[in-house]
């Protein structure tokens, strides 16, 4: 079972009392840091992170709570905020010996890179999130019907117990179901590699659980502070999208763009798992954000 990327070294880094997150880190040069999605690990960036690797020093972490991170008990709501586990990355960072560094990041990965954008500008050089918005406008734009295609977020936004029990009663058929529903091209994420998400996810229930809640009440009170403060991503900011807010009835853009004034947004035409399915895209849009 596929579960390290090809050619990276492995280090158990500790970031914060009691935790610490399992890195892939290879190649030399400026550093650049890839946070993954749900329900994956950091092995989703084995094309893209091979290839920046040949002139930057590549840093893939799995985040709190999933992959071979630790995964702490949610104590007081805040364990798995984005405050929290972007926090975490630049602690990571920072421990490599990177100060700043360029961070992108995939769904939930992309979550905690805009947080860790708004908290810590000072470490970040650039931004780049792949298919998902900040969380105020995810949860604005799930209206109506439209809410079915989330209906993972208010699943797990439940008070604890209910949420785990369910998912914990089928886990393979609840990830898997993600796997196969966003996927176009099933052929981009191999059995093995598949099958490596489904036992991760499987042993990560209550922190996955926990990291879903965390948007529905930590990080929408910090994301209505920093917009009523009126802060906005300083670096450059790249959004690679599919159009899904096209079909939804809203302009992802220009949502974008209330939160990145320096922002370039691509559409990219290909299922949600992105740097699975066109990693050349992906890689393309990095170094052209890289050199701006």
């Amino acid at each position: 079972m596929a579960t390290e990327i090809s050619g990276f070294d492995y280090r158990r880094v500790p970031v914060a009392d009691g935790v610490a997150l399992n890195a892939a880190v290879g190649g030399s040069g400026s550093p650049v840091v890839l946070l993954h999605g749900f329900p994956q690990t950091h092995l989703m960036w084995r094309h893209v992170a091979a290839d920046l690797a040949t002139d930057h020093t590549v840093i893939c972490p799995d985040l709190r709570g999933y992959g071979d991170s630790d995964k702490p008990a949610e104590a007081d709501g805040q364990t798995y905020s984005k405050r929290t586990m972007a926090a975490d990355i630049v602690a990571l960072a920072r421990a490599l010996g990177h100060d700043r560094f360029a961070l992108a990041g995939h769904d939930r990965g992309a979550l905690v890179a805009i947080r860790a954008g708004l908290d810590h500008p000072e470490a970040i050089s650039h931004l780049a999130s792949l298919d998902v918005l900040p969380t105020l406008d995810m949860w604005d734009v799930l209206r109506g019907t439209s809410a079915a295609v989330g209906f993972h977020l208010y699943l797990m936004a439940q008070p604890p117990g209910l949420p785990e029990q369910l998912i914990g009663a089928s886990p393979d058929a609840f990830f898997g179901h993600f796997l196969d529903l966003w996927t176009r091209d099933p052929e981009a994420i191999p059995a093995d590699v598949r099958a490596a998400y489904l036992k991760a996810s499987r042993e990560a229930v209550p922190s996955i659980v926990a990291d879903y809640r965390a948007s529905a009440f930590a990080d929408v009170e910090h994301d209505e502070a920093d917009r009523q403060a009126g802060n906005r991503l300083r670096m450059p900011v790249t959004v690679l999208q599919q159009d899904w807010g096209a079909a939804l009835g809203f302009d992802a853009a220009a949502r974008w763009r209330a939160w990145a004034p320096d922002l370039e947004h691509v559409t990219v035409s290909c299922g949600h798992f992105m740097a699975e399915e066109a990693p050349a895209q992906v890689v393309k849009a990095l170094r052209s954000l890289l050199a701006r």
